[in-house]
């Protein structure tokens, strides 16, 4: 029986050196152009989605969403792009891997343009996404499956009161530090902001061992998040 095949998703997130703004500026479009050029170049083989974080949090100023089959693919986009003359004034602060999974606790509930089975990420189109590792405690693996399917549902419930927010898990058990990293898509800050809230009153939020950092991320196309940067 054939395995089902699943994605890797990652999220990449970027510093870059101040001593690239003070560069004359034709070498820094050059930088900019050249690590353009290496994204669509990879774009066949790894899905990329590119936010700025510019003026949002001091040790980062790019993130890139990216979603492939093979982590051979990802490994070879991020040694070209570290490559280019931007590249190599750029800094990694933080680089997280999942991969997508049957969700064990929701059967039924899919966003629209998400395939049933959750092995397919379909990225949206809203203006900002929300992004944070997560672990849950080792008591909520001891717990009853039931108990932990009620809460559950609860926190779902809660999930559905905010139809503007489209949630993204991805599994990184045994494959990154944490267990999960999960991606809010939302054109309304407010409906995350108040989501988050009611959230932290459920049952279920005295399991979380943790959930930082989090990243608020504004989608743009390449070429503007380059931009961003101040060169």
């Amino acid at each position: 029986m054939a395995k089902e095949k699943r994605q890797y998703v990652n999220y990449w997130f970027l510093k870059v050196d101040p001593e690239w703004r003070r560069l004359p500026a034709p070498e820094r479009e050059s930088g900019k152009m050249e690590f353009l050029a290496t994204c669509n170049e990879c774009a066949p083989k790894v899905m990329l989605i590119p936010y700025s974080t510019v003026g949002i949090r001091a040790d980062v100023d790019l993130m890139l969403w990216r979603i492939g089959y093979e982590l051979e693919d990802m490994q070879e986009m991020t040694a070209r792009l570290l490559s280019t003359g931007l590249g190599k004034y750029m800094r990694v602060t933080y680089s997280y891997i999942g991969m997508t999974k049957r969700s064990t606790y929701v059967d039924k509930h899919v966003h629209e343009g998400q395939e049933s089975k959750r092995l397919t990420i379909v990225p949206g189109e809203s203006k900002y996404l929300f992004i944070y590792p997560f672990w849950k405690t080792r008591d909520w693996y001891l717990l009853p499956k039931a108990t932990r399917q009620e809460m559950m549902d609860k926190h779902i419930a809660i999930g559905h009161k905010y139809p503007s927010v489209k949630i993204n898990t991805s599994y990184s058990f045994g494959l990154d530090d944490m267990e999960f990293v999960v991606a809010f898509e939302s054109d309304y800050p407010g409906d995350f902001l108040d989501l988050v809230m009611e959230l932290r009153e459920t049952e279920g939020s005295r399991y979380t061992l943790r959930d930082t950092p989090i990243f608020t991320c504004v989608r743009k196309n390449i070429k503007d998040a380059l931009n961003d940067l101040g060169g």
